[in-house]
Parts: structure tokens; sequence; C-alpha cells
């Protein structure tokens, strides 16, 4: 890869003046895998757990001993972690569907939830597809920081945080963020707390406080190694209403084979500590270059980070797909393909997204995407190795300029 005088120097400047960023995160590295190293060792993880299961899935000894680590690593009561959920979304689905009932009311605080829940809460899509809507669930919302204490009236069942920006500009929560709207919730209402937490798990040395946690494997968690799946962890009760809506009611998560898969399951989550780490430095480096380089990013390269997600804005169509197609060339699976924006199911604008990733749509792998709409952000997230990050960045910068 010839890269040109500038992008070297400023390559030089960005790791000295990212020295200690690098060290904290380095820091709270190690204090998430000791915590992971201690659930696995307190829950006696051993090589039997890795027997494949199927048909029913009955005492499945592998998929208990997975959701007991993940309990004790989120410090919750009880983990719903399968390899059945396909994504984020369909976890968050699980999750909704489980808690709400006919004439209850959801109540986001923190905006407009991702693209892709709009048609699962009913804001867009074809009537009859299902939404919560068409169930008699109401929705309101408020943006978060406008207080929302007016709002927490009898009839909201679930108070709904998302920890990740999604599409949006405003920063990703914290941990003791999440942890006090909880408090304040249970404190003023009988609503549970279910938290989108995607993005988010292993960037702080804590998880925050909620009802339920919900995450995909493909993202933080599985490491880079979960080939699918997704979890849902929080208070037994609320477990357990999203296991009946997963499987059936009286029958919940006491049945469904895991088809070989818990080895990566758990091998991912012991690597998440490290994997996450490794996304944040790039996350840190990609602000520094882009932000010297007279670009507007979020958050910037010095200010602290609760989730993977860092945005690039470019103002500018051409640069837009120049950046993320940089990316997409500098990945080890299908470097050679050209990204071009498209209609995505799920998405209310066309998305370009670069995805040359080993489990597809991988996005604790490098992977980046954006909506084709002003102010034309790229939205960067994951990166397995720091070196393959910061090379990745070094031929975006370049491609960008270049533009």
């Amino acid at each position: 890869m010839n890269f040109s005088k500038e992008t070297l120097a400023l390559v030089k400047e960005a790791d000295e003046a990212l020295r200690e960023v690098y060290a904290k995160i380095d820091e709270t590295a190690l204090i998430n895998t000791s915590k992971v190293m201690n659930a696995f060792k307190n829950n006696r993880v051993s090589d039997s757990h890795f027997s494949a299961s199927t048909g029913y899935g009955y005492d499945d000894a592998g998929r208990e001993v997975t959701e007991k680590v993940y309990a004790e690593v989120f410090g919750t009561e009880k983990a719903l972690v399968r390899q059945c959920i396909c994504n984020g979304t369909h976890a968050l689905t699980v999750g909704l569907f489980g808690l709400l009932r006919p004439g209850d009311t959801l109540l986001s605080v923190t905006g407009k939830p991702y693209d892709t829940l709009e048609e699962v809460i009913g804001l867009t899509g074809v009537n009859g597809n299902g939404s919560l809507k068409e169930f008699g669930v109401n929705y309101k919302q408020c943006e978060i920081g406008q207080g929302f204490t007016d709002m927490l009236d009898d009839k909201v069942k679930v108070v709904y945080l998302q920890r990740s920006r999604g599409y949006g500009q405003r920063p990703a929560l914290s941990p003791k963020d999440i942890t006090e709207i909880t408090r304040f919730v249970h404190a003023n209402s009988n609503a549970y707390v279910m938290v989108d937490n995607c993005y988010g798990e292993f960037t702080c040395a804590e998880e925050p406080e909620a009802d339920l946690l919900v995450g995909s494997l493909i993202k933080n968690p599985g490491g880079g190694i979960a080939l699918t799946g997704g979890y849902l962890a929080g208070t037994e009760r609320a477990v357990e209403l999203a296991s009946y809506r997963l499987t059936s009611p009286g029958v919940g998560g006491e049945v469904g084979a895991t088809l070989g898969q818990t080895r990566n399951m758990l091998l991912g989550f012991w690597m998440a500590p490290h994997a996450v780490a490794q996304a944040l430095k790039t996350a840190a480096f990609s602000a520094y270059v882009f932000e010297k380089s007279g670009f507007d990013v979020s958050p910037s390269y010095s200010e602290s980070r609760y989730d993977l997600i860092q945005t690039v804005t470019l103002h500018d169509p051409e640069k837009l797909k120049a950046f993320i197609r940089a990316i997409q060339y500098s990945s080890p699976v299908d470097s050679y393909v050209t990204p071009e924006p498209w209609a995505m199911p799920g998405y209310t604008d066309e998305v370009i997204m670069a995805a040359g990733t080993f489990t597809g749509g991988s996005t604790i792998e490098l992977s980046a995407d954006a909506p084709m709409r002003a102010p034309y952000t790229a939205f960067l997230q994951g990166s397995l190795t720091f070196e393959g990050g910061k090379l990745s960045i070094m031929n975006a910068l370049e491609a960008t300029k270049n533009s």
C-alpha cells in the first residue's frame, strides 16, 4: 500500500497523541476480561459444554451454562442467549412483544429508534405485517435530555432506551446514564426498562442496569467468532416473558437445540473484551486523522466512548461513497467488490455499506455504512485487529481527500 507522505506523517502524529487513549482502552479490556474469566470459572465451563444438541434441545448443558455466563458478566438475574435469534432487530422485537400487551404504551426516551424498528413499532410499513401498533400497543417518544416525567403515566409498560446513536448525531449513553434512568423509572412507575445495548457491550468497565439488555452476537459480545445469534439479559421475569415470545408460552427457554454453535458463542464471548478494544482503538484513530484533516467527526478522539460507532461527516455524496468503498477495498473478504447505494429492507433511505467480513453482516469486524441523505455521514464500527483497522482508515482518508 502506497500512502502519501502527508498521510504517513499524520499517522505518526496520531499514534503519539493517542498513547493515553489507547492505554485507557487496554485497561478497560483487562477489567472486562477478568469479569469474563471469573464467569467461566464460576460456572465451570468445560469441553463437554461444546457438544451439539438437536431436536427440542432439552437439558442442553452448554446452552444453560452460556446463559449463566452472560447473566453473571452483565450483572443480571437471567439471560437468554440463542443462535436462532437472527440479528439485533429480532432480539429487540422478541423483547418488546414479550413485555407489551394490547393497550400498553411503549415510551422511547431516546427519540426515534433505529430505522429497522420503525416497522416493528408501526411508525412505517404496510398494515397487516404484525407491528406493535396493529396489536393495540401505543407509542410515545421524547428526545434524550428533554425530560419524560409527564409522559410516564400508568399506561406506560416499557420505557425504551437506545444506547448507541444509531443513524443520529447524539452521543451514546453511558452505563451510568442508563442506570440512573432505570432507577428513576422503577421509583416512579411499574414500567419495565428495556435497553438496545448494541455496540455498547464491553466499551466500559461496567454494564448498565435495566430489566432487559438486548444485543446481537455478530456485534460486540460475539467477539468476531459467533456466527449468528442474539441475547436478552435482565430480571428473571422480563427474560422469562421474552422467552415465551421466542418459543411459546409455558415452554420458554427450556427448549432450543444449539446445533454445535455453543463453542463459537462461548469462544466469542471470551474474545469479546479484546475485540472491542481493537475496535475502540480503530475508532479513536479514525477520529483523530479525519478531524485533523478538516472533517466533522463524533465523538472526538479525546472524548469518552460508550459504544463502537464513529461518525465522519463528509457533506458530499461522492466523498461518502469514496469513504465506504475504501473500507470495502481494504477488507479481507470481497475486497474487489464496489459498494453501491441500495434499498435495504427496513431502512427509510438507500444505504451504502462496506462489509467485507468473515461473518455476514458482522459489525464487530470492520464495517461502515451510511444512509444516502444529507449531511452524508459515514458510520464506522468494528475491527478485530487495530492494525487492519488502521490501514483501512488510511486508505479511506486518501480516497476521500482525492475524490
